[in-house]
């Protein structure tokens, strides 16, 4: 039996993916008491931060069309946002936030503040900053832009009738 390939540096994408996966769960068990998702959060905040358009603020928030736009059908569905014709853009919408919608989204934005702030008491005083700054510097720097590369997929399999069980 081979064994294991030795570390010659931390596992950062363990502790990272980890780290983000529970904070995410966290962040989503908290929103849901105001009936809020991290993305419905996202949308509000990015929307009311500036006239944007669905693509703008999918760019911004990390999602994809398809998410986006179920995002905003919840949004508006739930008379927090709706989406309105640009005024330099005929071709284009923009996510226009009601008033309930900026309540809701200043009553999120605590609640993930709350959430953030738990998660930084978890360290020393003295570790916090220094925390948040490195990490701030590898997402403002290195870690800035992800790289293209395209996923790894297994061929499709043929299967003959018989190994089909029929």
């Amino acid at each position: 039996m081979a064994k294991t390939p030795a570390r010659t540096v931390p596992d950062l994408t363990g502790y990272l993916t980890h780290a983000g996966h529970v904070l995410e769960t966290q962040l989503s068990a908290a929103l849901a008491e105001v009936g809020l998702t991290p993305r419905m959060q996202c949308v509000l905040r990015h929307a009311l931060d500036s006239e944007r358009t669905q693509i703008q603020i999918a760019e911004l928030a990390y999602m994809d069309k398809t998410t986006m736009v179920v995002t905003v059908d919840a949004l508006e569905k739930a008379g927090y946002a709706e989406r309105k014709p640009s005024a330099t853009d005929r071709r284009a919408r923009f996510i226009a936030v009601t008033e309930a919608g900026a309540k809701i989204a200043h009553k999120g934005q605590r609640i993930v503040d709350r959430v953030h702030a738990e998660a930084l008491d978890a360290l020393a005083a003295a570790q916090r900053e220094p925390f948040v700054d490195a990490l701030a510097e590898l997402v403002g720097g290195h870690l800035s832009t992800p790289v293209e590369a395209q996923p790894v997929r297994r061929g499709r399999q043929r299967t003959s009738l018989r190994t089909a069980g029929r």
